[in-house]
């Protein structure tokens, strides 16, 4: 699933080709991506003509197209969902699921969804911040973010302190690739128990992550094969910079010794044996 920085550069793409825009037509090509829209494809797509978009916005790894009447799409890009423009009349790229047209005749916005593990929906009054996603945490990013209260929160718990980076209701935009990340860095395990952490070792993971996502924005976020690119396509590449995740086998950059993969809550986890030694409580 897309992490924070792969999820800001596809809002920041859409923000020129939505925001201001007044949708002119909407066209369900496959009824699966727009599931979470209780009322059916065609409700979906009625009820959204003639509307038009303010500023995409984002918390975490969560995407919002607010409407300036006040209601929004919901977007859950899931494992594979994108969005593309094209010149109206360009042939859909492959499995293009969604599409958007405007009153201005310019470019069109399409939802494309290999696996159509994600999709759109119609969040009433959700402009400012949806409902259904109200209960997630802020980002690094936030204006707003309040790092001592995650310090207090991330301290507070019995949980590992990798398992407290990918709670999306501790602190938002964090997955498996920049928690990987983040923990090498900081020189720590993902098994830590968040109790045992000082504060400023609470701080300085978090600011690796921060550091970690920012870096990874830089250059359009994390790809490994075709299923997230940008609005124009393009993939992002700071695969090229990864210094745990998905490197076993590779030496350490910091010490040489080779990184292992090891299992963690039912998915990988990449560490260093000797920058990030197992502590002596777990969780």
């Amino acid at each position: 699933m897309p992490e924070l920085p792969e999820v800001e550069s596809v809002r920041t793409g859409l923000v020129r080709h939505l925001t201001g825009r007044t949708i002119s037509g909407v066209e369900v090509l496959h009824p699966r991506p727009v599931r979470r829209h209780l009322a059916g494809p065609a409700d979906f797509a009625v009820t959204l003509v003639g509307r038009e978009f303010a500023e995409p916005k984002r918390r975490g790894k969560y995407l919002w197209l607010p409407l300036v009447d006040g209601d929004a799409i919901l977007v859950h890009l899931g494992m594979s969902g994108q969005f593309r423009t094209a010149e109206p009349g360009v042939p859909d790229a492959r499995n293009t699921r969604v599409r958007f047209t405007f009153d201005d005749g310019g470019h069109e916005v399409r939802f494309v969804d290999q696996r159509m593990f994600g999709g759109l929906s119609v969040s009433v009054g959700g402009a400012e911040l949806p409902s259904e996603i109200a209960h997630i945490a802020r980002d690094p990013f936030d204006p707003d973010y309040d790092v001592d209260a995650v310090v207090r929160k991330i301290r507070s718990k019995h949980s590992a302190i990798k398992r407290l980076l990918l709670d999306q209701t501790v602190v938002s935009g964090i997955g498996n690739i920049y928690a990987d990340e983040a923990l090498w860095r900081a020189r720590l395990h993902y098994d830590k128990p968040g109790r045992t952490l000082t504060r400023p070792a609470a701080l300085g993971l978090l600011a690796a992550a921060k550091t970690v996502m920012a870096d990874a924005l830089e250059v359009g976020g994390t790809s490994f094969d075709a299923l997230y690119v940008n609005v124009n396509g393009e993939a992002g590449y700071f695969d090229r910079s990864l210094n745990a995740y998905g490197q076993e086998g590779l030496p350490c950059p910091r010490c040489g010794t080779p990184i292992v993969r090891e299992a963690f809550m039912n998915r990988s986890s990449f560490r260093c044996t000797r920058c990030q030694r197992r502590p002596r409580t777990t969780s």
